[in-house]
């Protein structure tokens, strides 16, 4: 039956090779289930409820792209778009949680529209190359800068707004977790390298397991005034009961305090980066599967998309930021994983994982530290992609001007924001009408109109 259904022989594949590779994906992704409810948590949410959340999204999303696309993706939370929630729309923008989760429900729908449609296309092909990537590579220096402050390395400084921290100072709580985070991105970073399949996971379990030792010995001393709690977990029965903290609260909302504009900006910015990292990473994983056409096209990337959207418009009312196709997959198909099966297998398993909620809600933020700097190392690969040289400068000044804007002004809309009006700008007293698109004229406009009237 699962052969006829999931196509296995015409994939060249097979039960056990899918369910391997489904396990691999797992194992190289679940860091999610640590980091996102360490993140969200900052935006005021409870850890357990977005645990559970987060791993009920995941099941519904990876569900829905082995059964309707066929294909061997997983879906979680996605990096940068859980930071953006918390740390520019909550904290930033100063809105509730709430407000946040509607956006993220709205762009769903939204990206179930545009996946029925050909319009994703035209959005895609109206961005330039440059920015795509630059968004990547500044998202990576952001999530990279809130690891560096999660690890309590990145401190703040009057004299020139961060530094690194005193290691000496408080080195049974603050310095000594600090030193931890940094032994962590290195095992991390190394373990990466030599391609073990779920590096980053083991990294930030290595990184707990090393602070339960210290706290043992009395290096690390828990402080729960200063916010240093203790280390141990707590074996405990999962309160399902918490998922009710989110569950549907995108819908209780009052927009009074929130400007109809910036409401559509806020959606704008999930939208834009949720569609340009999902077509990314369909399209680059496919690529490593052989799965495109002679094209250069995926056959299946509407049902793809609509797994996608699905995903994110349930994760929302769930109680999750957007949740969004993983590169993570990679290891997956690297596994051999071909068909949805492989996805189906991953998506159980993040099912089963609510069990353990108490397990990962207890990881400390310096052990979930060193994921944040790796992936974000990762997403700042893709500035190999970008041409720097002065045949390119008209895209690739905005591209770099969109990078730094994001970890400088703690904000990946601003970064979109940023990189969208000076590009238009400069193409345009460069006299390089041509490079842009009306698209593109209509948002620079908008983002000016932001910045003039809020």
């Amino acid at each position: 039956m699962l052969n006829k259904f999931f196509k296995l022989k015409e994939n060249n594949t097979n039960v056990k090779t899918e369910i391997t590779a489904g396990l691999t994906t797992f194992m190289t992704m679940a860091y999610i289930l640590a980091v996102n409810p360490s993140i969200l948590s900052d935006a005021g949410m409870d850890p357990t409820a977005v645990l559970l959340a987060t791993c009920i999204a995941s099941f519904i999303g990876t569900a829905c792209m082995a059964l309707m696309a066929n294909l061997p993706f997983a879906l979680s939370a996605g990096m940068g778009l859980n930071a953006y929630m918390a740390y520019t729309v909550v904290q930033g923008f100063g809105y509730p949680w709430q407000v946040a989760l509607l956006a993220v429900f709205v762009e769903g729908i939204i990206f179930i529209v545009l996946s029925l449609t050909s319009v994703r296309e035209a959005i895609f092909n109206a961005i330039p190359m440059q920015l795509k990537n630059a968004v990547s590579v500044g998202i990576g220096l952001f999530i990279a800068f809130i690891g560096l402050q999660n690890a309590g390395l990145s401190v703040g400084s009057d004299s020139t707004l961060v530094t690194i921290t005193s290691f000496t100072e408080n080195f049974s709580t603050a310095g000594i977790s600090a030193v931890l985070a940094i032994l962590g991105t290195l095992v991390t970073a190394i373990l990466y390298i030599k391609n073990v399949k779920g590096s980053i996971l083991i990294g930030i379990l290595g990184t707990w397991i090393l602070g339960m030792l210290c706290q043992a010995t009395g290096i690390y001393v828990p402080d729960a005034a200063q916010g240093f709690y203790s280390l141990y977990p707590t074996f405990a029965v999962t309160d399902f009961t918490k998922l009710g903290e989110t569950f549907g609260q995108c819908f209780q909302v009052d927009m009074s305090g929130v400007g109809i504009f910036n409401f559509i900006v806020i959606i704008f910015s999930f939208l834009f980066v949720d569609l340009f990292d999902t077509l990314g990473t369909l399209i680059g994983v496919s690529t490593k599967a052989n799965m495109l056409d002679e094209n250069g096209k995926l056959p299946k990337i509407k049902p793809a998309l609509l797994a996608d959207s699905i995903a994110t418009s349930a994760g929302a009312v769930l109680g999750t930021s957007t949740t969004t196709t993983f590169v993570e997959s990679s290891a997956g198909v690297a596994a051999g994983g071909r068909t949805g099966l492989t996805a189906l297998t991953t998506a159980f398993l993040f099912l089963i994982s609510t069990l353990f909620a108490p397990i990962f809600t207890a990881i400390p933020s310096f052990a979930t530290a060193p994921a944040l700097i790796i992936v974000g190392f990762l997403m700042f690969t893709n500035i190999t992609n970008l041409k720097l040289t002065s045949e390119n400068y008209t895209s690739a000044i905005p591209a770099y001007l969109c990078i730094i804007a994001m970890p400088l002004f703690y904000s990946i809309a601003e970064g979109i924001s940023i990189g969208v009006i000076s590009y238009v700008i400069i193409n345009l007293i460069s006299k390089k009408w041509k490079e842009i698109s009306p698209v593109m004229y209509v948002l620079a406009v908008l983002f000016i109109l932001k910045y003039i009237f809020l």
